[in-house]
């Protein structure tokens, strides 16, 4: 089964109030792995960066200056999103975006969308399940996570949803109060029988011994 698990990086939180989507990060699962097919681009939003989306993901207005234009990258994205099942934090968020730019060239997104914030709620209720606090809890590393990114987090979270949705008893975390499990070997006894004698008749001796000459080229 082909997945896409993706993330985007915006100007703010709505596009509604004229924010837009500077970068899209793409990547490719097949089967729950990682086939190193990955779709990445900075978009030119054709407005200013607000200094409190910049500080969160580090991408100026200058730099996306030269960056191609959404309705020059839109159809690239669409042809490698295709009919895939899309893997994403907070999906509510992202998907708001990916329609209303869509919106204009008449294009729908109808792909199945799997939330991993909702996964993640329903498998560690009451724990914090952001980005960070999931790579922690699976030991992947995200040590070059300083600021937000789409490509970048779209790789972590790949990893997040591949260790979350394969290995359910990891998850879970099954521990004593030590941390460590603790195996009580079973104990096997031998039983021994007593020997039992038995009595062939001779008239079942004398047809197994007509039947062992019916028998040709015998292997013993």
């Amino acid at each position: 089964m082909r997945e896409i698990v993706l993330d985007t990086e915006t100007t703010g939180l709505d596009p509604l109030q004229g924010h837009r989507i500077i970068e899209i990060g793409c990547i490719e699962l097949i089967n729950k792995v990682k086939t190193g097919n990955v779709f990445h681009v900075y978009i030119n939003p054709e407005r200013d960066v607000p200094l409190v989306a910049y500080e969160i993901h580090g991408i100026s207005t200058e730099f996306l200056t030269d960056k191609p234009k959404f309705e020059e990258v839109y159809e690239q994205f669409y042809n490698f999103i295709g009919d895939s099942v899309l893997v994403i934090h907070n999906a509510g968020f992202d998907m708001k975006f990916i329609r209303h730019h869509f919106d204009p060239h008449k294009v729908q997104i109808l792909n199945v969308v799997i939330d991993t914030l909702e996964l993640a709620r329903k498998k560690f209720p009451g724990a914090k399940v952001n980005l960070d606090a999931l790579c922690k809890k699976f030991k992947i590393d995200n040590s070059h996570r300083d600021k937000h990114g789409a490509l970048l987090d779209a790789e972590l979270l790949a990893d997040v949803y591949i260790k979350m949705e394969g290995n359910t008893q990891a998850a879970l975390e099954i521990a004593n109060t030590t941390n460590q499990i603790q195996y009580t070997a079973m104990e096997i006894k031998r039983v021994n029988f007593t020997q039992r004698n038995f009595n062939i008749k001779s008239e079942e001796k004398q047809l197994h011994q007509e039947f062992m000459k019916k028998i040709k080229n015998p292997i013993w």
